[in-house]
């Protein structure tokens, strides 16, 4: 019996190379572990203490993942776009790997970091919804770190992912999409 992934993770293997990480996620898999991790860590420790250095330390960390989530969100996309003249991408399939984007050990991967910074951010948001009387809280910047996982995950699926072929007609004769011959 062979080590090897069947079938389609086999494939996915082989295109991401020797580099894969073993959820098949490779570097964007790994980076975007490595964020949520010490997300994780700075928030929580910035609700338990709550004191400087610790809610300037999360501010900083959410603020950082949210930049990166952004500029992997608009990479993603640009690459997305590229991708849509001969595959037809879904933005579920883009941004939340399904209808089998993404094999399902990746999608789990990084779906679950992603349902991990959402639960991270709105829990310790709520943990201190007002700072000494005064309305608001610095740990509410935790709620911009799902950026960065909807980001990632669009950046690997626009560079891994994959999807059915664009077709270049309707059986009923009709333009795809409902537009006219004339904006194909």
């Amino acid at each position: 019996m062979s080590n090897e992934p069947a079938g389609r993770d086999a494939a996915d293997a082989d295109r991401m190379g020797p580099r894969a990480s073993p959820s098949g996620s490779g570097r964007i898999g790994r980076f975007d572990a490595v964020a949520t991790a010490v997300f994780a860590v700075s928030a929580t420790a910035a609700a338990v203490f709550f004191t400087q250095p610790w809610t300037r330390i999360a501010v900083a960390v959410s603020l950082a993942c949210f930049a990166a989530g952004v500029v992997a969100f608009l990479w993603g996309y640009a690459v997305a776009v590229q991708r849509s003249r001969v595959d037809d991408i879904s933005v579920a399939a883009m941004y939340f790997l399904v209808d089998g984007a993404a094999p399902r050990r990746t999608g789990r991967v990084l779906n679950g970091l992603l349902a991990v910074q959402v639960t991270v951010g709105l829990v310790t948001a709520l943990t201190r919804p007002s700072t000494d009387g005064t309305p608001g809280s610095t740990l509410a910047f935790g709620i911009l770190v799902p950026v960065l996982g909807l980001g990632l995950n669009g950046l690997w699926s626009a560079r891994h992912g994959t999807f059915r072929p664009r077709r270049r007609g309707n059986p009923d004769g009709e333009a795809p999409s409902g537009q006219d011959d004339a904006h194909e």
